[in-house]
């Protein structure tokens, strides 16, 4: 396993004196039926896509949480119309305004969907956010717009902060770029290619290209809105100079937050019922299905509240079996899984999944180190990791501002007592309330006769 040491700060506590949250545990089968709130994903790319719209758009159910505040405070301050209320957001598209700055914070989608949009503004723009943020990878998106004609301001760093001196235009043309550290650096420049006046031709050239799903959710979102891509290969997309059509559309629920949820089921046994899962959908939290169904679950369907959806319910016997999976294009669904895995009968090997140790922090590294702390048998290579079952005892879980090592926590505290979670408020980056959410499922259990 990778020391603590080694990897540095992106895996060192925080230190920081947040309280700690005491993880609930359930001794009772689960008979919860929950609804979750709208994707992170989907909705930042509706919103950049409403902002660049031939017309003004609206979003049903968008997720507001952290990530997606930032996208929209961003919206306002390149100078867009934004309307917001309880169940929906307007976008009414203006011409975009520089002089102005973009906070980031650690958010992913808003570090890199963003500076393609800024480049159309009119004017300078400075980017920046959380310290972590400029550890974050983000050159491959910064040297592509460069070779777009795109002037930024960045120390020769590559890196945030930075100041882009949008002109408001980008010609376009072919470009090369490597995505094999996030394929959000193709969806960002994918989402603005419509409004470069050559259109765009972009490869791929790195060795891997890590969550597929994610991409083509960037070409289905696009496709909505009357934008053809031409996929002229396995590792090329072609995008002509179109309009983007201002919709309205419904928010999918975001499936990789079904994660904890629905292995609290596997974990506790009983059954939890995520409200309204899409029929047909591009997200990766839809693998869950099948993942946890090899793990021991069983997953069954019923007739939802939405035309395009279904109530699905995963049930669980409270036994559990180790995995050995490739994660690669689903590799956010990873601390949950490997919570689940903590838990089962036989050791499990999650593969493909080094492209983790470049998010909110070093994942794998900090799964390891966590899950040891609680007496797990965790082991961390450079693309993998290794569980083994063990007996486990409670402890102060570290979540390095990491929502998603934050709701592992969470499922693991459901077996094993006194688990106490640092800052389970990073849970609100992609999760508003997810403690309330939680609490009312374990109140939710199944009435023994």
């Amino acid at each position: 396993m990778p020391s603590q040491k080694k990897q540095g700060s992106r895996v060192a506590p925080s230190g920081a004196t947040t309280p700690l949250w005491l993880a609930p545990t359930i001794h009772d089968p689960l008979a919860a039926t929950l609804s979750l709130p709208g994707s992170k994903s989907a909705t930042n790319r509706a919103l950049v896509l409403a902002a660049l719209a031939n017309a003004p758009s609206t979003l049903y159910k968008p997720l507001y949480s952290r990530d997606s505040e930032l996208m929209i405070a961003a919206l306002r301050n390149l100078g867009l119309g934004v309307d917001q209320q309880p169940e929906s957001i307007s976008i009414t598209p203006r011409e975009m305004r520089g002089g102005t700055h973009i906070d980031v914070g650690n958010a992913g989608t808003v570090m890199r969907f963003l500076p393609p949009l800024a480049a159309l503004a009119h004017g300078e723009v400075a980017f920046d956010g959380d310290p972590r943020s400029h550890e974050r990878p983000l050159k491959p998106v910064i040297k592509a717009l460069e070779e777009l004609g795109i002037d930024i301001d960045h120390g020769g760093r590559y890196s945030l902060p930075m100041r882009i001196h949008g002109s408001g235009e980008i010609i376009g043309g072919d470009i090369s770029i490597d995505a094999s550290q996030s394929s959000q650096f193709l969806s960002s420049l994918l989402l603005v290619a419509p409004r470069m006046k050559k259109g765009l031709t972009i490869t791929h050239i790195g060795s891997t290209l890590p969550s597929m799903p994610h991409i083509e959710m960037t070409i289905a979102a696009l496709s909505e809105r009357g934008v053809k891509v031409k996929k002229v290969d396995n590792n090329s997309w072609q995008v002509l100079p179109s309009e983007i059509q201002g919709i309205r559309t419904l928010i999918e629920p975001d499936l990789s937050n079904a994660a904890p949820f629905l292995g609290a089921a596997m974990i506790a046994g009983g059954s939890v019922t995520i409200r309204d899962w899409p029929k047909s959908t591009t997200q990766p939290g839809d693998q869950l299905r099948e993942i946890f169904t090899r793990m021991g679950g069983e997953i069954t369907r019923s007739k939802g509240s939405a035309a395009q959806a279904e109530d699905l319910t995963i049930t669980g016997s409270g036994s559990i079996h180790g995995i050995d999976i490739d994660l690669h294009d689903v590799g956010e669904l990873t601390p949950s899984i490997a919570a689940v895995a903590l838990l089962a009968d036989s050791p499990s090997h999650l593969r493909g999944i080094g492209h983790l140790r470049l998010h909110e922090t070093d994942r794998l590294a900090a799964i390891a180190i966590e899950f040891n702390n609680l007496g797990g048998k965790v082991i961390a290579h450079e693309d993998s990791i290794e569980i083994h079952p063990a007996p486990l005892n409670g402890g102060t879980f570290h979540t390095y501002e990491d929502h998603r090592l934050a709701t592992a926590a969470a499922m693991i505290g459901l077996r094993v007592p006194q688990v106490l979670v640092e800052n389970i408020e990073t849970t609100s980056k992609t999760f508003p309330d997810f403690p309330g959410l939680w609490s009312s499922m374990l109140k939710q259990i199944q009435v023994q006769r």
